[in-house]
């Protein structure tokens, strides 16, 4: 197996992997044979990639789309003319009636009230990861979800590239053994050290300040892309940093491959954010429970900014490793797999002849398309996105509290040894902001 360099655009080609059962709302229904009526939430940057690459085939039709920013959505009426552009997505879901479907490409802290609004009125969602950013809210989103029986998706679109897929079979093949621990990180840095700046800039004129802070509490506008455009990543109270967001990507097969669901413990050890930002670099250890694909126990440490798995570690893959990926330490051998690349089995001796099972990938998108239509199931429901992104976030929640090892009752949705961790797990929305079912 030779390591293959696939770029972010290719990525956001692929799809496929773990079925959920399918059935139509009862009052918007698009059958097997028409055009799925589709509007989006954000118009910019990720939004206008999802708006592109869901609207690749022909049974899906952009009817509207809603951006706090007209900017943002200037090129969507050149390229679909016919779609209506709103500001306030709220507005728009009150007015388009015939809608099927809705996609969730806007920051973080509004992914949950829009995706729980559209829900609540029978549409089918497609979010983007981080499907939350709480804990409660992803909590809240899988159950509605699965008690409306609607179709869902999360927008981890390498869940269905062939390499992915390919570590969750080797590892569920037995190819390492059962696996001990993992190590995983990704070299991004969404984060910030520095003060939030005492200032207030002027609201540009196309800019709906009010409408973008959301549920979140007011406060000053500051420019020069501090939050719009792009920055709000590494602002505690709208992103989830470099762990939330890279962390659905990258500790995806992770998740998969491993079967397994919450942990017992999770212990960060640098220096956590400060009062408005999250931190650059990140070091988390997670304790699961074992499973079938692992030993009685097994450890996962996540990794990011600056900080990468120790030296014994790398030394097992040959002493240097990507700028994104994970390590698999197996009672028979290790994989290593570069983010978006072809695991690689080792000892390179010991599996020289082995034979690596072919695997394809699939359209993440319009495998959500084909979904609300009818045909077949999406490979990251909710019901799977909604798990997976419940283990991130309690990473994200455990840098808040360096050097202490957090026990989780996933039950109870709370920390158990540490009351103010439970704080973080579910946050309170500014009055006139407030969704049913969160």
């Amino acid at each position: 197996m030779t390591s293959s360099r696939i770029t972010r655009r290719a990525a956001l080609k692929a799809a496929a992997g773990f079925a959920a059962p399918f059935a139509f709302r009862t009052f918007a229904t698009a059958a097997p044979s028409e055009t799925v009526l589709h509007a989006s939430v954000g118009a910019g940057g990720m939004a206008g990639q999802d708006i592109r690459a869901l609207a690749a085939g022909k049974y899906l039709k952009l009817v509207a789309v809603a951006d706090v920013d007209r900017e943002q959505a200037g090129w969507v009426k050149k390229q679909f003319p016919d779609c209506r552009v709103y500001e306030d997505w709220r507005v728009m879901l009150d007015k388009e009636k015939d809608l099927h479907s809705v996609s969730v490409s806007c920051p973080d802290h509004m992914h949950a009230p829009v995706a729980m609004t559209a829900m609540t009125r029978g549409l089918h969602v497609y979010g983007q990861k981080p499907l939350t950013q709480t804990i409660h809210e992803a909590r809240r989103l899988t159950e509605v979800a699965a008690e409306k029986k609607l179709v869902t998706q999360m927008g981890i679109q390498i869940h269905s590239h062939p390499v992915h897929k390919l570590v969750v079979r080797l590892v569920h093949d037995g190819a390492i053994g059962k696996v001990k621990e993992v190590h995983s990180w990704s070299g991004k840095s969404w984060g910030d050290t520095t003060p939030k700046p005492d200032r207030t800039d002027p609201i540009p004129g196309s800019f709906n300040w009010d409408l973008w802070l959301g549920v979140a509490a007011g406060r000053p506008f500051i420019g020069e892309g501090y939050y719009h455009q792009g920055n709000w990543r590494k602002r505690l109270d709208f992103g989830t940093g470099t762990f939330g967001d890279m962390g659905c990507h990258i500790l995806d097969p992770v998740f998969g491959a491993l079967g397994v669901g919450n942990p017992l413990t999770i212990r960060s050890e640098l220096p956590g954010p400060n009062d408005y930002n999250w931190s650059l670099d990140v070091q988390v250890r997670y304790l699961f429970p074992g499973t079938k694909y692992t030993t009685e126990t097994v450890g996962l440490t996540w990794y990011n900014g600056g900080a990468r798995p120790p030296k014994d570690v790398q030394a097992l893959v040959g002493g240097k490793v990507s700028d994104q990926g994970s390590i698999y330490v197996g009672t028979e051998g290790v994989m290593y797999s570069p983010y978006i690349g072809n695991p690689v089995l080792l000892p390179v001796e010991k599996y020289k002849d082995f034979k690596v099972p072919h695997l394809k990938g699939d359209d993440h998108y319009l495998q959500f398309v084909e979904a609300v239509r009818g045909n077949g199931a999406t490979s990251a429901p909710f019901g799977y996105a909604g798990p997976l992104t419940e283990m991130v976030l309690l990473g994200c929640l455990a840098t808040r509290f360096p050097k202490t090892d957090l026990a989780w009752d996933t039950k109870a949705l709370k920390v158990t040894n540490v009351v103010e961790a439970n704080r973080f797990v579910r946050r309170a929305y500014r009055k006139g902001w407030e969704v049913d079912g969160l």
